[in-house]
């Protein structure tokens, strides 16, 4: 603003010639590298493999990984659920979950191969 309050000289003021512009020395920006999506598959693989030890595994890993944040401070996660107690209590039924059914799932392997 120039003080007079009427708003001339605003535009003179501001030089935006240079915003928007492509910029020769910082070269090209990375492609995308889609790293979450190996990881994904990876964990996938590993669940197909270990069925529900897997599962409780990584909800065991997860669990402590959230309630170790929460007592640090987090409250709220970038998880769907958002409010850290409910991410822990969906971990935990996954947890149980998995437990169950992971006697059922040697059981069924061991009289396959018998």
């Amino acid at each position: 603003m120039n003080g007079d309050g009427d708003g001339a000289g605003d535009a003179a003021a501001l030089d935006l010639t240079g915003l928007n512009r492509y910029d020769e020395t910082v070269g090209d920006p990375a492609p995308f590298d889609p790293l979450r999506l190996c990881v994904f598959t990876t964990v996938a693989v590993i669940a197909c493999v270990l069925g529900p030890i897997a599962v409780l595994g990584f909800a065991l890993i997860a669990i402590a990984g959230y309630a170790k944040a929460r007592r640090a401070g987090l409250l709220r996660s970038k998880c769907k659920l958002g409010d850290t107690r409910l991410v822990l209590a969906y971990l935990a039924v996954i947890a149980v979950l998995a437990a169950v059914a992971a006697p059922f799932w040697v059981m069924f392997w061991l009289n396959g191969l018998g």
